[in-house]
C-alpha cells in the first residue's frame, strides 16, 4: 500500500512537471512567433456554469464548474489554450490548442488544429482504514478538421472532426467524433438583442464502442456586452458508450473580453 502510495504521490509531480513544461513550451514558441509575426488577436473568456459538458457532449463533470478560455494569435495562426476547473477548485481538463486557417473565402473556410490535453479525475485509497482521494492525470494528443459553408451572412452548414490517442495505460487509446451542424449565428430578436443556435448531430466511437447523438447549443446576447448566456443540451439516441446520463444539458454565465473566436 505504501508502494501505491508513492507511486501516485510520485504521478502527480510528473503531473505539476508536465503541466510547467506544456506552459513554458508554448510561452516560448509563441514569442519565437511574435518576432516575426506580431500577435494581432488576443482575448479570452470566463465561463461559470451549473454543469461543466466537455468538448463530446456526451460526458459532462456532472457539478458546477469554471472555464477559462484564452485566444492569441494573428490572421492565420491562433494559440488556444482551455483551463476547466470544478467550482471546488479541482482541476478536469487543461487543453492546449493550435488552430491554423487554412482556407477562407467568402463563402467558405477550412480550419485545422492540434493540441496536447491533460484530463485529472480522482481515485479514492485507502491507508491504515482512512479513506483519502488523489488526483490522477491521462494525457492526450488530438487532430481536428472543421469545414464550413456559408449559405447566408448568418446561417452555415458544416461538419467537425476529432481524432484524439490516449497516451496512459487504462485511457482510451482511440476515439473519433464526428459531427454535422447547422449555425444560425444573429437571430434577431430587437435591436440589441440577439441569439445563436447550434444544432448538430454526431457519432462518437471510443475504442470498440460507439453511439449517435443531438445536441444543440443556444446563446442569448446584447450586442456590444460582454456577458451572454449560453445552454447546451444533449441526447444520445443510440449508443452502448457507457455514461451516467443519456440526456445531459447546462446553463452557463459567459463573460468574453476583446475576442470574437470564443463567441462564435
Amino acid at each position: 500500500m505504501q508502494k501505491h502510495k508513492t507511486w501516485l504521490i510520485d504521478r502527480k509531480k510528473r503531473t505539476i512537471l508536465l503541466c510547467a513544461f506544456l506552459v513554458l513550451s508554448h510561452y516560448s514558441f509563441s514569442q519565437q512567433e511574435n518576432s516575426t509575426k506580431p500577435i494581432k488577436d488576443f482575448g479570452g473568456a470566463v465561463t461559470v456554469t451549473n454543469n461543466g459538458i466537455s468538448l463530446l457532449p456526451t460526458f459532462s463533470l456532472g457539478k458546477p464548474a469554471i472555464i477559462f478560455d484564452m485566444v492569441a494569435g494573428n490572421k492565420k495562426l491562433s494559440f488556444e489554450p482551455q483551463f476547466r476547473f470544478s467550482l471546488e477548485g479541482k482541476p478536469w481538463s487543461f487543453v492546449f490548442w493550435w488552430r491554423y486557417k487554412l482556407l477562407k473565402t467568402d463563402r467558405f473556410s477550412f480550419n485545422v488544429g492540434a493540441h496536447s490535453g491533460i484530463v485529472f479525475s480522482t481515485m479514492y485509497i485507502q491507508t491504515n482504514g482512512i479513506s483519502s482521494d488523489v488526483t490522477i492525470s491521462q494525457r492526450y494528443l488530438a487532430g481536428e478538421l472543421s469545414p464550413n459553408y456559408w449559405l447566408t451572412k448568418n446561417i452555415s452548414i458544416g461538419m467537425y472532426y476529432l481524432h484524439t490517442n490516449g497516451l496512459e495505460e487504462g485511457a482510451t487509446r482511440s476515439t473519433n467524433f464526428v459531427t454535422f451542424n447547422t449555425n444560425f449565428s444573429n437571430i434577431k430578436l430587437s435591436e440589441q438583442f440577439y441569439i445563436k443556435f447550434k444544432p448538430q448531430f454526431y457519432y462518437l466511437k471510443m475504442d470498440e464502442r460507439d453511439g449517435y447523438y443531438v445536441t444543440a447549443t443556444l446563446t442569448f446576447a446584447k450586442k456590444s456586452f460582454p456577458l451572454f448566456l449560453q445552454s447546451i443540451l444533449n441526447q444520445a439516441i443510440e449508443t452502448n458508450i457507457p455514461t451516467k446520463n443519456d440526456f445531459v444539458w447546462n446553463v452557463s454565465l459567459i463573460y468574453s473580453f476583446n475576442n470574437e473566436y470564443v463567441k462564435k
